[in-house]
């Protein structure tokens, strides 16, 4: 009797601590980790390379990340900057105001686009303006930025191709849409190296440059972009020889444009005008 009651407390002992488990829902195998261990595990976090937009994590408190710093607004009323015409307006426009009065024609009404490729301002420069209808092709083409180099050139009837000159030209004025200008020419056997570009002449106008040939006549013309009629003619200078230099002195009139074009062009072998060279000064 006293062994069949001892058996029943032992039951009901196991089943109250059974029931103790449960209620605190701990496992009863679990080994508590001490407060303060520094083996107690950290959360993960995923590890990101710190970038322009993600900032690295932080190295006094694992597991938490250093705020962004939110990047500066853009200033709206910052203007944006500002293209510098450094040369002589020459062809086709003789202002920079002129310029943007083609920009509003061409936003209305898309006037003229040929004024956005300088390839096409090139060789409308050499046969519209100068008149030099036997220079039909372009032979070359260097585009960097505001600036471009545009050979303009012929080609004979052995198929053979020339260069007749290399035309510069820049943006003039403001904006993705500004029109090229032509400023000058790059020389090469042909070079007008008098009067200075830039330089301030009147009439009688000394001009003068070196050139490679054989038999050279040279003619030597001022112009203004407002016209189409010639302010002066000089024909002509003759030459020959390696590099050698030339000299003439032209006489206009009649000019009204601040920048002046003082053009010098030969030919005769292949065709009338084979080659071409220009320089630009102020009215004085």
């Amino acid at each position: 009797m006293a062994d069949h009651v001892h058996r029943r407390m032992v039951a009901v002992a196991s089943a109250a601590v059974i029931l103790l488990a449960g209620c605190t829902g701990e496992k009863p195998d679990a080994v508590p980790t001490p407060s303060g261990s520094g083996s107690q595990p950290v959360p993960s976090v995923t590890s990101t390379p710190p970038s322009a937009t993600q900032p690295p994590t932080s190295s006094t408190t694992p597991g938490t990340t250093v705020a962004p710093t939110p990047p500066s607004a853009p200033n709206p009323t910052s203007a944006p900057v500002r293209r510098v015409f450094r040369y002589q307006a020459l062809w086709p426009f003789t202002t920079e105001a002129r310029a943007a009065e083609w920009q509003r024609s061409y936003r209305s009404g898309g006037h003229q686009p040929w004024h956005l490729d300088p390839a096409e301002t090139a060789l409308s420069f050499t046969q519209q303006f100068l008149g030099f209808k036997d220079i039909k092709l372009i032979s070359s083409r260097s585009v960097r930025g505001d600036e471009a180099y545009i050979g303009v050139g012929y080609q004979i009837e052995t198929g053979k191709k020339f260069t007749a000159a290399v035309v510069h030209l820049t943006r003039i004025g403001q904006g993705s849409d500004a029109p090229w200008e032509v400023v000058g020419t790059r020389d090469t056997d042909l070079s007008v190296t008098s009067p200075r570009y830039g330089a301030a002449a009147g009439s009688p106008l000394t001009v003068g440059g070196r050139i490679t040939g054989v038999d050279e006549a040279i003619r030597v013309e001022v112009r203004q972009a407002s016209s189409t009629a010639v302010l002066g003619t000089l024909c002509c200078v003759p030459a020959g020889g390696e590099r050698t230099p030339w000299t003439g002195r032209v006489t206009f009139r009649g000019a009204t444009d601040p920048a002046l074009i003082v053009v010098a062009s030969s030919g005769g072998h292949n065709q009338r005008t084979e080659r071409f060279a220009l320089t630009a000064v102020r009215r004085g």
